[in-house]
């Protein structure tokens, strides 16, 4: 299965999960706090690459692991469909989405103000604006759910998650306004993108195969032989392993170079 993933897929897994285990392993390097996302680091102090490296950072081994499997489901169907430099490059512009997103809640004071000084990491806005892509593109694409496990198309899927969203920022259900600000940040932007992805030279009509791997038979059936030509090979073979091959005559020379030109045809 693994040797289905799309290229850029597989580096943002690896970079993901190796990341954390990392920060878990190396937690005095302070990897989390120094790549994590907040408004008063990224823009009061300048730290502005946080709207990047937050993006690789998880709080937990269930964060990880859940944001791995929503990019290794949906990941490659968009990857293939945008090229992997446009999908890198939207799967990044998602995050900086949901960040932004989450600073212009907070400004609006729709957010708590504790929102100010709370980290933001995962790679959540970058898996839901994936999410989304496979909305737009195939909407009614079919997934099941491992929890509950009911089947819904991808539109109701991403309306579903949308409806949470602003469920949790609007009532405060689960306090956790600020992450699933930063969902709606890369629904948002991941909608935007796959909607002007013709402007970029990218046919969102087309339909996406899983590519498949064809093999050339080594044996191929003959549809015609040669009876009589095939015996006297039989007799130059049979005389080669008598006498050698040195004992065969200009003309049983020639017969054995054409037939092994044929059969090289």
């Amino acid at each position: 299965m693994l040797d289905q993933l799309s290229p850029v897929v597989k580096v943002l897994l690896i970079l993901n999960i190796g990341i954390y285990f990392a920060d878990v392993l190396f937690y005095d390097l302070a990897i989390q706090n120094f790549g994590a996302f907040s408004i008063n680091s990224a823009i009061s102090e300048g730290r502005i690459w946080e709207f990047i490296t937050f993006q690789f950072m998880h709080g937990s081994v269930g964060h990880v692991l859940a944001n791995s499997m929503g990019l290794f489901f949906f990941g490659p169907f968009v990857e293939r469909w945008l090229g992997s430099l446009r999908f890198f490059v939207f799967y990044l512009a998602c995050g900086v989405g949901g960040a932004a997103f989450f600073v212009l809640l907070t400004y609006l004071e729709i957010l708590p103000a504790l929102s100010m000084v709370t980290s933001l990491v995962g790679a959540s806005a970058g898996i839901y604006g994936i999410m989304i892509a496979v909305a737009v593109l195939a909407p009614h694409l079919q997934v099941t759910l491992f929890f509950p496990p009911i089947t819904l198309t991808m539109r109701q899927l991403a309306l579903s998650v949308i409806a949470i969203a602003v469920a949790v920022i609007v009532f405060g259900f689960g306090n956790n306004e600020g992450g699933e600000a930063g969902h709606l940040g890369g629904v948002i932007v991941g909608y935007i993108l796959i909607r002007m992805a013709p402007l970029f030279g990218v046919d969102t009509r087309r339909e996406i195969r899983r590519p498949r791997r064809y093999y050339e038979p080594k044996i191929r059936p003959r549809t015609i032989v040669d009876l009589q030509a095939q015996s006297e090979i039989d007799e130059i073979l049979d005389k080669i392993s008598r006498e050698g091959f040195q004992s065969l005559t200009d003309e049983e020379r020639d017969l054995l170079h054409r037939a092994s030109k044929n059969e090289q045809d």
